[in-house]
């Protein structure tokens, strides 16, 4: 049997040679996103086997344990079945292991949606986005080989100068894209270097139809992968996403509060919660301004979009609860 290693490096050079069937047979989309995608996740886990080399591999990256009698009093922990652990749990791993895992792990989980997307569309505009897939995961794979004190130019030949060719690519249509924004006059710095992501496709090739508009209520964006059509507020809402994706991650598996919540305002998943590097709150809606007053007028509680009153902005949840009451 081959080692983790050895499948992750084969799973990445075949979906890399499926990558490039794709322009003679289109139906190869999907397997070279299925195999790339599985040969990073690979490498990842290889990653952290690597940090413990006298541990049992099973030890680190199994999924589930059952706790047996050793025999003498105590118990031993053995694996409840051959699965292995998935995105999130490595996400979780890396962390426990000191390993910088943010944007390496963020991209695994964009590789993961695209698949997930192209299954469920295929095999409508599959090519574009395995390409995309592809090339934003390039620094990833580049960083995780790194970690495994491998060089990938040697383990994947002709495959590693595709994926740097692809990478080249995607940023010059990127670039591109983004530079229709240059003009727009952002009512937060925030949007200012966000992600722009389609909201059919989830692709970041999306462009302003008028290059010369100023104006952020007018920004009137286009896919340039799937020819979605996208209004200023989907914009501008998904491009906060985007760029609170990372704290939304650790937020979800770490705990605390989200940084981007449901304005009060105008509904919109836009009220960022943030501070200027001086410590000093910044938090509002990035479409509509809204700000919530700092405390509750009745109890001082600090308000949170999430615990706010809906029929009254200055109140707190609880409050507004116990005043409609007495009404």
């Amino acid at each position: 049997m081959r080692s983790l290693f050895e499948n992750a490096v084969h799973s990445i050079r075949i979906g890399v040679e499926d990558y490039e069937a794709i322009a003679r047979n289109p139906t190869r989309a999907l397997s070279a996103v299925r195999n790339f995608y599985a040969g990073v996740l690979l490498l990842a886990k290889e990653v952290l086997v690597r940090q413990a080399p006298k541990a049992n591999e099973s030890g680190i990256i199994g999924a589930s344990y059952k706790p047996v009698p050793d025999g003498s009093g105590g118990v031993r922990y053995e694996p409840q079945s051959k699965r292995t652990i998935d995105l999130e749990a490595i996400g979780r791993h890396f962390k426990d292991f000191g390993l910088k895992i943010d944007q390496k792990i963020i991209a695994l989980k964009e590789l993961s949606d695209i698949r997930n997307h192209i299954e469920h569309h295929y095999p409508q505009r599959s090519p574009d986005l395995v390409r995309q897939a592809i090339a934003k995961t390039f620094l990833a794979t580049a960083e995780l080989f790194r970690l495994a004190r491998e060089e990938p130019h040697k383990l994947l030949g002709e495959s590693w100068k595709t994926m740097l060719k692809e990478r080249a690519v995607y940023e010059h249509e990127r670039n591109a894209c983004c530079a229709t924004f240059d003009e727009i006059e952002w009512l937060s710095p925030i949007l200012e270097d966000a992600p722009r992501k389609c909201p059919e496709c989830r692709s970041e090739l999306v462009a302003q139809d008028d290059p010369e508009n100023k104006e952020q209520w007018e920004v009137e964006g286009r896919c340039r992968s799937c020819g979605e059509g996208i209004s200023a507020e989907m914009l501008v809402e998904n491009a906060a996403i985007a760029h609170f994706e990372w704290e939304n991650y650790v937020a979800m598996t770490s705990g605390g509060d989200p940084p981007l919540q449901d304005c009060p305002e105008c509904g919109r998943t836009t009220y960022a919660l943030s501070e200027d590097e001086n410590g000093e709150d910044k938090s509002g809606c990035v479409w509509c301004s809204y700000r919530l007053n700092d405390r509750c007028a009745i109890c001082c509680t600090e308000l949170k979009p999430e615990d706010v009153d809906n029929d009254d902005n200055a109140l707190c949840a609880y409050c507004g609860h116990v005043l409609a009451k007495d009404d």
